[in-house]
């Protein structure tokens, strides 16, 4: 059974997704709001209305294209590490942790803040996987240590404040990803232990793109 909290909340997704302006994405997905992570972008169906009917497809044509053909597009060029690059990473965090004797989740994510790879070890809350990308894309935007960005944070400088954004999660446990000098991902741990976690993973990673980097710029 639905829980009256559950239709509000869907309705509500609902009710935003279908008054947010048009995009170019399929069927003009929209973002739920502010808070939503790199991604999730929600189509304006498929979800329960104010009224709790469930939204019908859209009829194709009027411009909409043939989900067999759009799935066959390509959707992103954003930089990033390769899928199996990522998940090598991701796979290097998880094992670390599971060394230690901790549970916890990670995610891999391109320039763009969208998740390339994400894992959770088993017998971990698979909420940890969200809380590592609101880490990571802390450290893409910062491009730097999510442990520094939290005391960068902490000195109340106006400047850094304002570049955190609703759906960052300023703590330690994530890293930033170059290759060629340049910032193309980062990777976020989260679920204990997350600091020496993530450091396994980004190290793994930095290895495959042949970066031998720190991952401590200054601000």
């Amino acid at each position: 059974m639905v829980s009256i909290g559950a239709v509000a909340l869907m309705s509500g997704i609902a009710a935003i997704a279908a008054q947010a302006a048009p995009s170019q994405s399929h069927y003009q997905d929209q973002p739920v709001g502010p808070q939503s992570l790199p991604g999730d972008n929600l189509p304006p169906f498929g979800m329960l209305d104010p009224n709790g009917r469930l939204v019908p497809d859209p009829p194709m044509g009027a411009g909409l294209p043939d989900p067999a053909a759009h799935a066959r597009t390509r959707e992103s060029d954003a930089p990033g590490p390769s899928l199996d690059l990522a998940i090598a990473g991701a796979r290097a965090a998880i094992a670390e942790c599971r060394r230690l004797g901790a549970y916890g989740a990670v995610t891999v994510v391109d320039s763009a803040g969208d998740a390339r790879a994400m894992l959770s070890a088993d017998g971990a809350d698979g909420s940890h996987v969200f809380v590592a990308q609101r880490k990571a894309i802390t450290a893409l935007e910062f491009e730097a240590p999510g442990r520094l960005v939290k005391q960068w944070a902490a000195s109340g400088d106006p400047k850094i404040l304002k570049r955190i954004k609703p759906n960052m999660f300023v703590q330690f446990g994530s890293y930033p990803l170059t290759s060629h000098g340049k910032v193309i991902g980062a990777i976020g741990y989260s679920g204990g232990l997350d600091e020496p976690c993530a450091i396994a993973g980004f190290k793994a990673i930095e290895r495959g793109l042949g970066e031998p980097g720190s991952g401590e710029p200054t601000p």
